[in-house]
């Protein structure tokens, strides 16, 4: 089986976790719980070795680069990074119903990557531009940050829901985690997803400049990182300088989270020099 076909294996083995991550929350089932937390590690595990393998293969057709390179691997890299960052949240806070609002992110990045027609599994020589030693440092901390990123966007949907909403013992909702944790777990996400995002818009104008003999030329998705990362800082500033919390820091991070998916995806079929994401 190549990696290709394991990487397809594992898009449904996150979907069935999402799908026991929603049963576990609506139906109050701890057992579809536990059953969720175990199917998961299984998948970013199988994630993990179909990573590996596809990398072993490339060295196997004398191509020999990081799976990091073009759409497909960065959407499955994606998918990994979602998984890894939320098995370790849910392992700090021992509360399995986050995953409901995360684990199907998971699963729609997989299932972009190995089921859209119009995304290539292949693997393909690099292009003349990624043949660096930055291509890893700055695709896995760029890609760290928007996992990070995507885990603070559904963190914001559970707090929006539960804000100011009745916790009886018979609602959903009283599942939930309080408002309060989810306000502050939604902090730390948004401050370890900034930290990446800098550190990877730093590596790229580094790689730019010995690619291109330049640190920025406003290509599209430089443009657009950028428009993120003020996006993030002015949420940031917000809240230590402004005192801003609540559902406006959520909502910032929603806003935010969407920037990060315009400069993934939006900018990707844009002529520049980034348009190779898009193969």
């Amino acid at each position: 089986m190549d990696s290709s076909h394991v990487l397809s294996v594992v898009t449904f083995v996150y979907g069935l976790a999402a799908v026991l991550y929603i049963a576990s929350l609506i139906f109050r089932q701890d057992t579809a719980g536990k059953a969720a937390s175990i199917v998961i590690f299984i998948g970013a595990a199988g994630n993990a070795a179909g990573i590996g393998l596809r990398w072993w293969e490339s060295h196997q057709q004398n191509i020999g680069h990081a799976p990091l390179s073009n759409l497909y691997e960065s959407l499955v890299f994606f998918a990994l990074t979602i998984a890894v960052i939320y098995l370790v949240v849910e392992r700090k806070y021992k509360n399995r119903i986050i995953g409901a609002f995360v684990t199907p992110l998971a699963f729609l990045a997989m299932a972009y990557a190995s089921l859209s027609p119009n995304i290539s599994d292949r693997i393909m020589p690099l292009l003349p531009a990624l043949k660096s030693n930055w291509l890893i440092a700055h695709v896995m901390t760029c890609f760290i940050g928007y996992a990070a990123f995507a885990l603070a966007f559904g963190v914001s949907i559970m707090y929006l829901i539960t804000f100011g909403k009745e916790r009886s013992g018979e609602s959903i909702l009283a599942r939930l985690p309080s408002p309060a944790m989810l306000n502050e777990l939604n902090y730390q996400l948004i401050m370890f997803g900034f930290l990446f995002l800098t550190v990877g818009i730093i590596t790229g104008a580094v790689w730019a400049n010995s690619a291109w003999g330049r640190y920025w030329g406003w290509d599209p998705k430089e443009t657009w990182s950028l428009i993120t990362w003020f996006v993030y800082i002015g949420l940031l500033h917000a809240k230590m300088m402004r005192g801003w919390d609540g559902k406006r820091i959520a909502y910032l991070s929603m806003l935010g989270f969407l920037a990060v998916m315009i400069t993934y995806f939006g900018v990707n079929y844009l002529p520049g020099l980034h348009s190779y994401g898009s193969r």
